[in-house]
């Protein structure tokens, strides 16, 4: 681990440190996270989403819930996360359950985002097949009208979920290949965690 995160016994502690240095060294969306899922037969998928809470409580991210991801969640509550920023050459693996977050919460955070992501919401049947581009411009025309300059309500469609980590590895790279890992595991009493150095 780096200098300034090696000593730390928690690894929420030593997540939000490399946070807070990704969002000073990182380009572009620091808090972007591969979001890995599967079927309730065990078939993966994998994609980007960005990080929108994280506490002791777990990692939130949020989403249609009839897309793809949301699909998989009902049938499979367990997921992994994978931070990767390239500046730092640091990337943090993280696995555990999945449960939704509360209606207060995805209200709030929902009323947070800018109006016409908002409008988006409404407009796009997320992972399902359109006829073209000009179909879902149809449906924000649509839900513009809709809304005009009222109040836009969040769709019942759409909310967010929270991984409750039970594992994380964070992973620094180092010359010749030589990298370091480093796992924190929760124990059996779900009181402590177990922490472990791995061959890179």
């Amino acid at each position: 681990m780096s200098d300034n995160t090696a000593a730390f016994d928690d690894p929420f502690e030593t997540f939000d440190a490399w946070l807070k240095e990704a969002e000073a060294e990182e380009l572009n969306d620091p808090t972007a996270v591969a979001l890995a899922t599967a079927t309730k037969d065990g078939f993966p998928s994998v994609r980007m989403v960005l990080l929108k809470g994280a506490d002791s409580r777990g990692f939130v991210f949020y989403t249609n819930l009839g897309s793809r991801k949301g699909g998989e969640l009902a049938e499979n509550p367990n997921a992994a996360l994978l931070f990767h920023w390239k500046s730092l050459r640091r990337q943090i693996r993280i696995e555990g359950a999945v449960t939704p977050v509360s209606e207060e919460e995805a209200d709030e955070y929902f009323a947070s985002r800018p109006r016409t992501s908002r409008i988006g919401a409404w407009a796009s049947k997320q992972s399902q097949e359109m006829e073209g581009r000009f179909e879902f411009e149809a449906q924000i025309a649509h839900y513009t009208a809709h809304f005009g300059i009222g109040d836009i309500p969040r769709p019942d469609f759409w909310s967010g979920f929270r991984l409750k980590p039970r594992y994380f590895e964070f992973w620094r790279d180092r010359k010749f290949r030589l990298h370091e890992r480093k796992t924190y595991r929760i124990a059996e009493d779900g009181g402590h965690w177990l922490t472990a150095e791995l061959y890179p």
